[in-house]
């Protein structure tokens, strides 16, 4: 049975992603490897804990004796690594964790899977990488990076160390670039999350600036299938990118959403706007759907309005997050503590 290594897997894309390959690949063992920070949360995963394909490590992808261990017993034929510090305030704050995770972790994985001959190897990176966006044009593969945050740099330079090992030592890694994901699970300090938790109990939601900032998002699912068909068919030191055709206005998202849960425009609260806040990201997603057959499957609206009924399904599990009230899982399901 061959094994497929996931780092990062009980974070909001991750746990996406394991579910569906458990769901999709039946002859698959998948090694879930997370050191379960804030937004890691096991509760993701609780309907498949059980499961005989499913096992769990806990640990940091930044100790190396530790994923060295992991990736000599596992023996991973198959490697995804979402494991990333990835919020855009968080960094401004301190960009120290993000420079340890997502590049020292990054090289400290790569070197395990050589030294085990892992296959393949795939770096989920993020369109920030690639700056900002005039009015007009889209990132493409070929576009030059130009991150301009310390959460988007760090990871700007794990792409370049990733690049760096294919040409060096030959290493099967393939890249790819997403755009905003938007779904269930997903850690509720990003946007669609906090506006949908903050609109139900009637608080502000906090808009940056002008609300004039455009984002394209990608529904969780599109970019888990698209981020397989990189694993499975792409092309090793290729880079590729997935977006969901669905260019927004922040400020018409936000529109959009209390209009869906039928909430008044008065919970809008304009604030000082990100410092380093991004115009406008949108991707060109021609290469993936040329090589690799893929094509995004959720229109933007019907997404949304299905990821508010998920939430709306699971505010309990929103009010756990928020009271960090869901490390207790961890510790009955596992015996430890965080």
């Amino acid at each position: 049975m061959p094994t497929l290594l996931v780092t990062g897997g009980c974070g909001f894309i991750g746990a996406n992603f394991i579910r569906w390959q458990l769901q999709t690949h039946a002859d698959q063992k998948v090694v879930n490897l997370d050191k379960l920070t804030y937004a890691g949360n096991p509760e993701n995963l609780a309907d498949v804990a059980s499961d005989p394909r499913y096992v769990f490590e806990h640990g940091d992808i930044c100790d190396r004796e530790f994923v060295d261990r992991v990736l000599k017993d596992h023996q991973p034929d198959l490697v995804v690594n979402f494991a990333a510090e990835s919020h855009v305030d968080r960094s401004i704050l301190d960009s120290g964790p993000f420079v340890r995770t997502n590049i020292v972790g990054t090289q400290i994985l790569m070197d395990a899977c050589r030294a085990v001959g892992t296959q393949r190897y795939l770096q989920v990176s993020t369109d920030e990488v690639y700056g900002s966006l005039g009015a007009e044009g889209f990132f493409t593969e070929e576009t030059p990076l130009a991150p301009n945050s310390p959460y988007s740099a760090s990871k700007a330079a794990a792409d370049l160390l990733v690049r760096g090992y294919v040409h060096t030592f030959g290493f099967p890694a393939v890249i790819t670039r997403c755009s905003n994901n938007y779904g269930p699970y997903q850690f509720p300090e990003k946007l669609i999350p906090l506006f949908i938790s903050n609109a139900l109990k009637d608080q502000a939601l906090p808009v940056y600036g002008t609300g004039h900032n455009v984002r394209d998002w990608i529904h969780v699912l599109d970019h888990g299938r698209g981020i397989d068909a990189a694993l499975r068919r792409g092309r090793v030191g290729e880079v590729y990118n997935f977006g969901g055709h669905s260019e927004v206005r922040n400020i018409d998202l936000t529109l959009t959403l209390l209009e869906l849960l039928g909430k008044p425009k008065t919970l809008i609260k304009y604030v000082t706007d990100r410092p380093g806040h991004d115009l406008r990201y949108a991707i060109d997603c021609a290469k993936a759907e040329t090589e690799l057959g893929w094509k995004p499957q959720y229109n933007f609206r019907d997404g949304l309005r299905e990821t508010i009924d998920w939430y709306l399904a699971n505010t309990a599990w929103i009010d756990r997050i928020k009271s960090g009230e869901y490390r207790k899982y961890y510790e009955q399901q596992y015996g430890g503590r965080l």
